[in-house]
């Protein structure tokens, strides 16, 4: 976990024992587990928040992109039949 084996954790939790006392060993310890659950809780709740705002940020990136080529493909099908009226245009001209 942090480089700690078990002959070091063995060590920790017997000085602990000492200092601590057996009496309250049990409760420091279950505070303790509950304190790092919510630790944990609370950083998976962070990463979710991140990566949630993540994929926003992206949405907004493309969606001025995906306008911009909607405007394009409109421009385009509009100039299209008016180059069909110039055509017919010309070809009236030359009859």
């Amino acid at each position: 976990m942090f480089g700690i084996g078990m002959p070091e954790m063995i060590i920790i939790l017997v000085i602990a024992l000492i200092v601590i006392g057996p009496s309250k060993l049990p409760e420091l310890a279950k505070s303790l587990g509950k304190g790092l659950a919510e630790f944990k809780k609370a950083s998976e709740d962070f990463q979710k928040n991140v990566q949630e705002e993540s994929r926003k940020s992206e949405e907004k990136e493309a969606a001025p992109q995906q306008v911009a080529t909607a405007e394009k493909v409109h421009v385009d099908t509009t100039a299209q039949p008016a180059q069909t009226v110039t055509a017919e245009k010309k070809d009236s001209a030359h009859s």
